[in-house]
């Protein structure tokens, strides 16, 4: 190995170069394969779940004999439409457990991948604005420490010596009250993310096959055997579908109708600006959820679109209120230009709590219902529904995201909570 000076010095050149000649000599940091006629395992979609899945099945359960499909490119869909945020004050049993385990695995992500997701660990204020979200929040926050999970709650006073910019004048639209603080929440980078789980699939033999879609499922006497693609038919033992908004779509070619809706929820992004912002803020009171990203831009949203839909576009309707809740709360940034907008498909379960279990069809399993929550759960979601997909039963941290749970009545009613979403 050459000295660390010689190293430094071949880095700049290799940069040099490649910027000047298209950036065409870089190695890929997967393989690019050609799908084999059958695997031990198909995941069925590419972005942070099932790519998540596949490094899970492959690291903990040595089932390396696996494929990710993906009907476009990875990284492609929901894992890179969402607001970055990730927390655990969540509530209500099922839900406690697993997001604080998943905080606990994005805290170690970077050093598992030997690859930099950017965990940002800038903590999170959700505000309250009156005498009642002050008692739900200081509820909510009794149970997380109860759990072991760091919380705490600030007045207005504490609040504004962190964020002084917010609006604490008598004629504000949404008076403070205080709010929660959760100091381990924060942001990781969502396509870092996407390219992490990747590279290390791969590099433990799973096959990442992008441009692949899946058109139907091969079922024999109640047991999936393979999937039909836009690639061909492709044998396997198990399949796992992780396909986020369209999981309804897809699981209706097994013959499943799922208890979801699909809808858009949209996120912005402000003109990059110096640094202002050290925590992400949530407000329940408007759904309204604000950070600042690395590159100085502010990334917020609001709540869903009113009507159901596929497609990953917006409406100004929806702009005008979460910038109007954005300079309500902020007045500092009202006249800051908004660059950018995208949307996410959103899988809404009725419960607001996902799904991560086996399906009426043997050897098919469900990740979906992701809600609100889909990106702050990655880690936790991969490594639980593989282990459902390689031991056949689930386990312990999402036992109560069983399908069967709404036929049952066993509801995990916390609509996506903490008191404010980010966008998925």
């Amino acid at each position: 190995m050459p000295p660390k000076s010689q190293m430094s010095e071949y880095s700049v050149l290799s940069l040099l170069r490649e910027g000047l000649t298209g950036h065409t000599g870089w190695p890929r940091a997967w393989r690019d394969p050609a799908p084999k006629a059958e695997y031990d395992t198909v995941i069925i979609g590419g972005g942070g779940h099932g790519l998540a899945t596949a490094y899970y099945l492959a690291k903990n359960h040595g089932i390396t004999d696996v494929a990710v499909l993906e009907k476009g490119w990875l990284g492609g869909g929901n894992v890179g439409r969402n607001t970055t945020i990730v927390r655990s004050n969540y509530m209500i049993p099922g839900n406690t457990e697993f997001y604080e385990f998943s905080l606990k695995l994005w805290e170690g992500l970077s050093q598992d991948l030997n690859y930099n997701v950017m965990v940002s660990q800038r903590g999170q204020l959700n505000l309250v604005n009156g005498q009642a979200q002050l008692d739900a929040a200081a509820r909510r926050g009794n149970v997380m420490r109860a759990n072991g999970i760091d919380a705490e709650l600030l007045t207005p006073a504490a609040v504004r010596r962190r964020v002084p910019f917010l609006d604490f004048s008598p004629a504000a639209r949404f008076p403070i009250y205080g709010a929660l603080y959760q100091p381990r929440a924060g942001t990781v980078r969502h396509d870092a993310v996407a390219w992490g789980f990747a590279r290390g699939a791969d590099r433990r033999g799973v096959d990442l096959i992008q441009n692949c879609e899946v058109t139907g499922f091969r079922i024999e006497r109640g047991r999936v055997t393979g999937v039909e693609t836009t690639r061909g038919t492709i044998g396997a033992r198990r399949v796992g579908l992780a396909v986020a908004g369209s999981s309804g779509q897809v699981a209706a070619l097994a013959g499943l109708r799922l208890p979801i809706e699909s809808h858009v929820l949209q996120a912005f992004v402000t003109e990059p600006l110096k640094p202002l912002l050290d925590y992400v803020i949530g407000f329940g009171a408007a759904h309204f959820y604000i950070s600042q990203s690395d590159k100085g831009g502010l990334v917020y949203g609001g709540d869903l679109d009113g009507y159901n839909s596929y497609a990953q576009r917006g409406n100004l309707p929806l702009i005008e209120e979460v910038a109007s809740a954005a300079a309500s709360l902020m007045p500092c940034v009202s006249r800051l230009r908004q660059v950018r907008e995208w949307g996410g498909i959103m899988d809404m379960s009725m419960d607001g709590s996902p799904i991560i279990a086996a399906t009426p069809v043997d050897g098919l399993y469900l990740n979906a219902g992701w809600c609100y929550g889909g990106f702050k759960a990655t880690p936790a979601s991969g490594w639980c529904f593989a282990h459902t997909i390689a031991t056949g039963r689930p386990h312990e941290l999402n036992a109560r995201f069983a399908l069967d749970r709404f036929r049952a009545g066993a509801h995990i009613d916390e609509k996506g909570a903490g008191p404010t979403p980010n966008a998925h």
